[in-house]
């Protein structure tokens, strides 16, 4: 019986080098035909300073959106909205049972007006020379801190109602009517629709000092498919993330659909400087092109002339996937993929490996 040999494909570029090589070391024909070359991939040389590219996530947001609460604590009487719906600049939003607040401030009231009577009668008592002026002046300043009760309990009236401190839309309602809420506790997140949509995108320091205020963004959102977006970097914070690490930049959309929302996710793709501490006189590679690498000195293969010719070239260290290296004229071809396969001098054919398995 018929044995089958069940064979694994090889990848395109590495069976078409096993074919060379299998040709290479093939006996020779009648006529003496020369190997065919070494099929590679290469890559060009970008110049020193070229534009590397930062990509990351974040999350879309209104430049202005508001955590609203209450300044004291109470019972929530009434809420008036719900998430989604529009709200204009003054209109209230909740309320919290008044009778606190209320109680408070009649009662610091009272005292205002009991100790405003000691003060008129103590200055009666004076003249005549019944009471000294250390009485007078302890009076004064009870007056003063009876004063300041009042005005703080009628301040904290008026933060019974929480209305909203601009027109747009609310994004969201924590709480419902009947419940206790604290001094500080969200109630609602309003979003000011006037003003710019955002993407807030988390980076690695790394990647933030080669970010510049004005710098071009491409944004997309998996909701709109793969429509570009273009953005301007607006903002890059000055401070770290204590937990993540990461540095907030802010890119502004330009004339964003009406359709995206606060809370979705973009991803976004800026074209970078060169990193700060990244001398200007390294070239970039693809990092696959270093075949050794010992202190500020590597090798690489350039084609040159249909050959591969083993170089060598200073070496500034990684930055993230591209190597740093001097002395390769800008334009110049380095062999990524198949380096392993090739030796000094020998033919190679460059090919392009979107083509390779059709």
């Amino acid at each position: 019986m018929e044995q089958l040999m069940w064979r694994t494909p090889l990848p395109p570029l590495a069976a078409l080098l096993l074919a060379a090589t299998l040709s290479a070391c093939g006996g020779k024909t009648e006529t003496d035909a020369p190997a065919p070359p070494t099929p590679v991939e290469a890559a060009r040389v970008a110049a020193p300073d070229a534009a590397g590219v930062v990509a990351g996530a974040g999350t879309l947001e209104r430049r202005r959106e508001m955590a609203l609460s209450f300044r004291i604590p109470g019972v929530l009487t009434t809420m008036k909205i719900e998430a989604g719906d529009s709200v204009r600049a003054g209109q209230l939003i909740a309320a919290i049972d008044p009778a606190g607040v209320d109680a408070r401030q009649q009662q610091t009231q009272a005292d205002l007006e009991r100790v405003r009577r000691d003060l008129e009668r103590d200055k009666i008592l004076f003249e005549k020379g019944y009471v000294s002026r250390q009485r007078i002046d302890d009076r004064t300043s009870t007056l003063k801190s009876a004063q300041a009760a009042y005005d703080a309990a009628r301040f904290d009236r008026r933060w019974a109602n929480l209305v909203s401190p601009v027109s747009g839309v609310v994004l969201e309602r924590r709480v419902q009517a009947g419940e206790v809420v604290g001094a500080g506790q969200v109630v609602a997140r309003v979003a000011d629709l006037t003003s710019p949509l955002v993407l807030r995108l988390p980076l690695a320091a790394r990647d933030a000092a080669r970010i510049r205020v004005g710098d071009p963004a491409t944004v997309k959102v998996d909701e709109i498919g793969e429509t570009a977006l273009n953005g301007r970097v607006t903002r890059v914070g000055e401070a770290a993330d204590t937990r993540t690490g990461a540095i907030l930049v802010e890119i502004e959309l330009s004339a964003p659909p009406s359709t995206l929302r606060s809370g979705q996710v973009a991803h976004a793709t800026l074209n970078v400087r060169a990193a700060p501490s990244v001398a200007t006189a390294y070239a970039r590679v693809p990092a696959e092109a270093v075949l050794e690498a010992n202190g500020q000195r590597a090798f690489v293969f350039r084609v040159n002339g249909g050959k591969a010719r083993r170089t060598a070239v200073g070496f500034g260290g990684f930055d993230g996937d591209d190597a740093l290296v001097s002395g390769l004229p800008n334009g110049a071809q380095v062999i990524t993929a198949g380096a392993g396969f090739v030796s000094d001098g020998e033919s190679v054919a460059v090919v392009d490996p979107t083509q390779l398995g059709r």
